[in-house]
């Protein structure tokens, strides 16, 4: 059993993160959101309404966790600094962190190059934030996951510098993913993983 805290519990990936933990762990969740209000929790879960932008919040989400999961938009690169900070400052070091396929550019003509970052300026926070969790300290695994669709789990997973394999993955695959790299702290251990439907 592990404690997991989930920054961004309200959004799409972070809901169904935290439903896939509910049903095939028995991890105890810390629910991490600005609209707190909004979650009815189970048992193994708590609620921390907060702004990730204030330490106080931070520090009082992190402290005691094993282990950090983020799936936020916005301000990507200012909310990395706030979070790998508050993670050092409360010795919590696993940190699994949603992005987006094309930072590298490494989407390929063939999947849609127009999805790299070279071509689409509204990726350049997704970037900010990697590059700031790439250069911490922290055992972290960063996540490029394809447009989200519906659908099982069902997915392959590129690493950094490889082609990306695909446009979409589902919602499931990502959670999938999420769920192995808590069980396992090794599991794609500082590394920037895409992930695709196969």
């Amino acid at each position: 059993m592990k404690r997991v805290l989930i920054v961004g519990a309200t959004g799409t990936i972070g809901g169904v993160v935290r439903q896939t933990l509910l049903n095939e762990t028995d991890n105890q969740l810390t629910l991490f959101a600005r609209s707190a209000n909004r979650l009815k929790t189970s048992e193994r879960e708590s609620v921390i309404a907060g702004d990730v932008t204030k330490d106080s919040d931070l520090d009082k989400a992190i402290a005691g966790q094993d282990v950090v999961f983020v799936a936020l938009s916005g301000s990507l690169g200012r909310f990395a600094q706030k979070i790998v900070a508050a993670m050092d400052r409360n010795k919590v070091s696993r940190l699994l962190f949603i992005t987006s396929m094309g930072i590298y550019d490494e989407i390929p003509a063939s999947v849609g190059a127009s999805g790299n970052l070279s071509s689409n300026p509204m990726l350049r926070t997704y970037r900010e934030a990697a590059d700031v969790v790439e250069a911490s300290d922290l055992n972290y695994t960063l996540i490029r996951p394809g447009w989200f669709t519906g659908g099982p789990v069902d997915y392959e997973i590129t690493k950094k510098g490889e082609p990306f394999g695909g446009h979409d993955v589902s919602i499931n695959s990502i959670a999938d993913f999420v769920k192995n790299a808590i069980v396992d702290n090794d599991y794609y251990a500082h590394d920037s993983v895409g992930l695709n439907a196969k």
